[in-house]
């Protein structure tokens, strides 16, 4: 007898594409729980709910997991597994028990490499090569449990974390598609998630996208490439007003040029980031509010502050 029958948490991209891979399979799916859009949330992201309404498959969206009906609800049904797939609480152990085999978790990171929240950010924060998608079983620490399957995809150096998630959220639909096989027959293939040999990151804030001009070039480029749209954007400050960095690339700048300020430039007509380590950023976007600053815009700004 197969071992179909889930209840899934989803939300986001990710949580489209592996909900859709349960039921091209034949999952059972007699239940979805996913979240509210919110009202100050930029929503790039393609929606679970829309595909289960698509699909006719009942959904909620539980502000928290301390309601007794919702509890019995779920045991009501008496799921193989629970999965979830980008959902964005942590599912207490009460509920992770509720699954017949085994409750999953689909993580956008090679683990136990970048445990935690928005790790696609963080690796290109860091400058990795590679990331990926990540399998594992639930527990009630985060990120914790054991590894069922993983898939890697490189990240290139001039790509953006949205970029990435692209991929990463490809990649993770073939992540549990290579493991279906097994799930339905309630095998559930597991190895240690060493974690002592991975890191933990914590979410992330719009402030934590300032420009550190000291830090090296590589490092400002990295956070360029980690918070670039539609993602809040990295940003520096000159006279009280933000300026948003949405593309930009590492550069050199001709050797017949100089420049001797540390941040925002213009240098032969175009917009540089000048760095700690000399080195510079090429910026061909640059924003203040909502309007993108010109080059020559930005000449006349930085000529007026020397004057005051």
């Amino acid at each position: 007898m197969q071992k179909n029958k889930a209840i899934v948490f989803a939300y986001h991209t990710v949580g489209v594409n592996c909900l859709k891979m349960l039921l091209t399979h034949g999952f059972d799916i007699p239940l979805v729980l996913t979240h509210e859009d919110s009202a100050s949330e930029h929503i790039w992201f393609d929606s679970v709910r829309d595909l289960c309404a698509e699909n006719q498959i009942p959904f909620i969206t539980p502000s928290s997991f301390d309601n007794p009906e919702l509890i019995i609800q779920l045991k009501t049904i008496a799921p193989d597994y629970l999965f979830s797939f980008y959902y964005r609480q942590m599912i207490p152990s009460n509920i992770l028990a509720i699954a017949k085999v085994a409750a999953l978790n689909m993580h956008g990171s090679l683990l136990p490499k970048y445990r935690g929240r928005v790790p696609i950010n963080w690796a290109v924060l860091k400058g990795e090569t590679k990331t990926g998608a990540t399998l594992h079983v639930m527990e009630a620490k985060p990120d914790a449990g054991d590894i069922v399957h993983q898939k890697s995809v490189t990240i290139l150096p001039d790509e953006t974390a949205y970029e990435v998630f692209l991929k990463v959220a490809e990649i993770a639909a073939t992540t549990l598609e290579e493991v279906i096989p097994d799930l339905l027959e309630g095998i559930v293939p597991r190895r240690p998630n060493r974690l002592q040999e991975g890191s933990y990151f914590g979410g992330r804030t719009p402030e934590d996208g300032r420009i550190n001009w000291q830090d090296d070039a590589q490092n400002i480029y990295n956070l360029v490439r980690a918070v670039a749209p539609p993602y809040p954007g990295a940003f520096t400050e000159m006279h009280g007003k933000k300026y948003i960095i949405t593309k930009a690339m590492l550069a050199s700048l001709p050797n017949r040029l100089i420049t001797s300020r540390i941040g925002l430039d213009v240098v032969d007509q175009r917009i540089y980031g000048c760095c700690g380590d000399g080195r510079v950023l090429l910026i061909s976007q640059l924003f203040l509010e909502s309007n993108e600053v010109s080059p020559v815009e930005l000449q006349q700004i930085l000529f007026n502050s020397t004057k005051e």
